[in-house]
């Protein structure tokens, strides 16, 4: 009853007071109201600041509160704010007449982060100039697949900038790098290693997922939806992995996986494990500048490798014994090898996520040259059309070049020979008319790799003969590299073997069209002038440089001339000098094949004039002064 009296005194009281009483007592109303809502308000800072020192009973711990999340190492953090609707569109350019905001504006911060996450993930890769296409190329398939929670680092302001005024999301890694390409295996390219697990180390305490990829990496599928299948994985990672090891879409056996774990594609969640890798990752690569972030990310997984998290997912503990792991299966989420030579998913039957350019030889250029060879790389318009149109053939391969006998060295160099001498001349030919020649795709035997093997991997999917990427036969660097016209004559571009099908080819190209039809010299109809150019043009075997001149010097405005064969149908160059600088030039465009087992070198120099030494066998060199190229 002691409730009642103070109530009834103030009912008895003159109005005055009960006027006081009554203000006094709604005052406590309105104060406890707004003091509950500002506690309870999943926006505010008192929230986030209690939430940052309460800790769950337990890691596993789940909290079912609309307003609060468990956040990485099991700390109750705030839900970030729903992002729906709020992400800036990509590819929206600055309005003109905008200016570049201040470079601070790119820094990499938590909200930097917040504005592009979706789903609590983030997608990242980083750069410098010199890799601007194959950035603009993940970016656009990322977005034509939906994936718009995106971030790219830039390590040069000249990136940064384009990327900005391309409407891509950018920010600055402050590295003060070079904007030119600084080669696999340089300083400068471990530097680059570096910055990747210094980002990660950065990234992951932000409580978001982070997909971390390379720039040579394209996403042909979105592979989020793959990725949340696992949500108990503190890291999963692709691998090296040749030989496959499950035929359906479950990650790899982490037991059977020998190939090397590959930091081109991996995905971290914000744990307490993963973190405590990324710190000393990190802290072991910038104690010592010669271990290569690869090797040092498998060194500390394998520390401990086993036993299985459970019977079921595939995730294996691993590093310290509580870290989660799994390994993407390499049939889907490709390498350079499954993917460009074998071609793992289509034998299985599977759709691929990725494939990441590795296991190639030339370098950014072969790189470059085997995602056009796979029609995913973004051209810009005038790729597909030359100033001084195209010049195509058709490959004339006898079956039993392809499929007689064992596939050893003598039938795959056979068969790669008769390929070299036929583009030898197609060349040829592009070179004296000035047109950008479209290779055809080259057909080996054998597979190429750095280490001895009996010709294909044991236990891989390759099946022979197959078309194997120019870079298996071909210096593709080479080739594109501006070789001084003195030395080597006028430079000769190239195109990938699939371009007149690539969906990017305009209309107005293929239309312009002539096929030459090789003939025998003074048979019917076998012309060396042209009349009428919608027709099928007949042209004579064993022309010489001035007859290609004459008859073809007319139609500089026909955008593609396709040859029916380059059998016979070049005798040779008039003018000697220009021979000589062509051959200088074309010697060098032909590489290795590698490597014979229990032989030291064990690799063969491909000749492209091998045709002219009638004894040339396909043996690796028998001395130390023959190893050497043939030129």
């Amino acid at each position: 009853m002691g409730w009642i009296n103070p109530f009834k005194e103030v009912t008895n009281s003159k109005p005055l007071f009960l006027t006081v009483y009554g203000t006094v007592l709604i005052g406590i109303i309105f104060s406890a109201i707004y003091v509950f809502s500002a506690v309870y308000s999943p926006d505010s800072a008192v929230n986030w600041s209690l939430s940052q020192h309460v800790a769950p009973s337990s890691p596993n711990q789940t909290v079912d509160s609309p307003s609060l999340k468990l956040g990485g190492g099991g700390v109750m953090a705030p839900a970030p704010k729903p992002q729906i609707g709020k992400r800036k569109p990509i590819w929206k350019t600055p309005p003109p007449g905008s200016e570049m905001p201040p470079l601070e504006t790119f820094r990499l911060t938590k909200e930097l982060v917040q504005e592009r996450v979706k789903d609590n993930v983030i997608v990242a890769t980083f750069g410098n100039y010199a890799f601007m296409d194959f950035i603009l190329t993940w970016v656009k398939h990322l977005t034509d697949l939906g994936v718009e929670n995106l971030l790219v680092g830039a390590m040069d302001t000249k990136l940064l900038e384009a990327l900005y005024w391309k409407g891509v999301p950018v920010f600055d890694m402050g590295s003060h790098m070079s904007t030119v390409d600084v080669g696999w295996g340089s300083p400068t390219f471990h530097k680059m290693g570096r910055e990747k697990v210094v980002l990660i180390d950065s990234m992951l305490p932000f409580g978001y997922e982070l997909l971390m990829c390379d720039t040579d990496t394209v996403w042909l599928k979105n592979p989020l939806p793959y990725l949340a299948r696992y949500h108990e994985a503190d890291v999963l990672t692709s691998t090296d992995q040749v030989t496959p090891t499950v035929t359906d879409d479950r990650l790899d056996n982490w037991k059977q996986v020998g190939g090397a774990y590959n930091i081109g594609i991996f995905h971290w969640r914000p744990t307490d494990s993963a973190k405590k890798l990324a710190k000393e990752w990190k802290e072991m690569l910038l104690a010592d500048d010669k271990i290569w972030d690869q090797n040092g990310f498998n060194d500390l997984l394998h520390r401990q490798l086993g036993p299985p998290v459970d019977d079921e997912s595939g995730l294996v503990y691993a590093y310290d014994g509580t870290l989660k792991l799994g390994l993407l299966p390499a049939s889907i989420f490709c390498s350079g090898h499954t993917y460009f030579v074998q071609a793992m998913y289509q034998q299985l039957r599977l759709e691929p996520y990725a494939v990441h350019t590795t296991f190639q030889y030339a370098g950014t250029e072969g790189k470059r040259h085997r995602l056009r060879e796979a029609m995913v790389f973004y051209d810009p318009p005038e790729y597909y059309d030359s100033p001084g149109g195209f010049l195509t053939f058709k490959p004339s391969i006898p079956k039993s070049l392809l499929l007689d006998g064992e596939h050893n060295l003598q039938t795959h160099f056979t068969l790669v020979n008769y390929q070299i001498k036929q583009i030898r001349t197609a060349l040829a030919i592009a070179s004296i008319l000035n047109r950008t020649l479209v290779m055809p795709p080259m057909w080996c035997r054998l597979d190429r790799l750095w280490f001895p093997h009996p010709g294909v991997l044991i236990g891989s999917m390759t099946r022979q003969p197959f078309i194997c990427p120019l870079d298996h036969v071909f210096e593709v660097h080479t080739m594109l590299k501006a070789l001084p016209v003195d030395e080597f004559g006028p430079g000769i571009n190239i195109r990938e073997y699939s371009f007149f099908d690539n969906p990017l080819m305009t209309a107005q190209v293929k239309d312009s069209w002539l096929d030459v039809q090789l003939c025998q010299e003074g048979s019917e109809n076998c012309q060396s002038n042209v009349t009428n150019i919608a027709a099928v043009l007949r042209f004579p075997r064993h022309s010489n440089e001035e007859t290609l001149k004459t008859v073809f010097s007319p139609l500089k405005d026909v955008k593609v001339i396709q040859f029916s064969s380059m059998q016979d149908a070049f005798l040779g160059f008039t003018d000697k000098t220009r021979e000589e600088k062509f051959r200088n030039r074309v010697k060098r465009y032909v590489g290795i094949w590698c490597c014979v087992e229990k032989h030291e070198p064990g690799h063969i120099y491909y000749d492209m004039y091998w045709d002219e030494k009638p004894d040339w066998k396909p043996l690796p060199p028998q001395t130390p002064e023959d190893d050497h190229p043939h030129w």
